[in-house]
């Protein structure tokens, strides 16, 4: 038996992260390109571009480096605080799970 559910952080100001966000800053990191990183997730860029939007509105610090095109092109990279946003909820995500597993096995029910 397992225990399902969902993890998101949220403020004030709105969801900070979810499952579905730092899945789309995991990608940005690995492609180096927020289009990219859209693609390979199949949503569209506008909505890429939303959520780190969001996520950058909520923290008031940026999460996201943008490099303008040249001969190389441009690209998008996770700032330090951003790499740390996905460090932080995947800990919280794994203590949850370990959490929610200990309390099935304390309960006796698997």
């Amino acid at each position: 038996m397992r225990i399902k559910s969902k993890i998101w952080i949220e403020s004030n100001n709105g969801i900070l992260l979810s499952e579905g966000r730092v899945q789309l800053l995991k990608m940005i990191d690995e492609t180096g390109s927020l289009n990219k990183a859209s693609k390979a997730l199949k949503i569209s860029y506008q909505k890429a571009w939303r959520l780190i939007d969001e996520v950058s509105k909520t923290t008031n610090k940026p999460i996201i480096e943008t490099k303008i095109g040249g001969v190389k092109g441009g690209g998008t990279s996770l700032t330090p605080y951003g790499k740390s946003l996905i460090i932080i909820f995947e800990t919280i995500n794994k203590d949850c799970w370990q959490f929610l597993d200990e309390q099935l096995k304390k309960h006796s029910l698997c």
